[in-house]
């Protein structure tokens, strides 16, 4: 239980770094609250043991992850993380699928700390981009041109 925790403390604080900066479109905002949303919803579904919550909130993710104003930094990086972000969504609804609580909560914490990471480098690309260093900065993070 405490691993679900921190782990939704963890996705509620990368959804509030994500909306607070001024550079993010609408769309962007209303795709992370529709994130932060349907992560909840899996928490929620996984404290209750209900397993037709986990697997619809999970597929909701899938979508989310899929739309074109997902796309915030053009990275290798950034990339990675939204494949992974989108693997671990897809095994928490197939374990959801099979009633397997424990790998559903798995996945879930591994959502999570993608989440984390994903704005952490998010931050840093930004970051960079505003003091002048953005392509040095990209370069360094994850070795390649933004």
């Amino acid at each position: 239980m405490r691993k679900l925790v921190l782990a939704m403390t963890c996705l509620t604080l990368a959804v509030g770094f994500s909306t607070g900066h001024g550079n993010d479109s609408k769309e962007l905002k209303e795709l992370m609250q529709r994130k932060l949303k349907y992560g909840q919803k899996v928490l929620e579904g996984l404290a209750l043991k209900d397993f037709d919550i986990i697997a619809s909130s999970a597929e909701e993710l899938i979508q989310v992850s899929k739309a074109a104003e997902w796309k915030v930094v053009k990275t290798p990086r950034y990339e990675l993380y939204s494949n992974e972000f989108r693997r671990n969504a897809e095994t928490m609804h197939q374990n959801a699928k099979e009633k397997n609580l424990d790998g559903a909560t798995l996945a879930y914490v591994d959502m999570t700390l993608t989440c984390v990471k994903c704005h952490k480098h998010v931050r840093e690309v930004r970051m960079g981009r505003l003091d002048g260093r953005g392509e040095h900065l990209a370069r360094s993070v994850d070795g390649s041109k933004p």
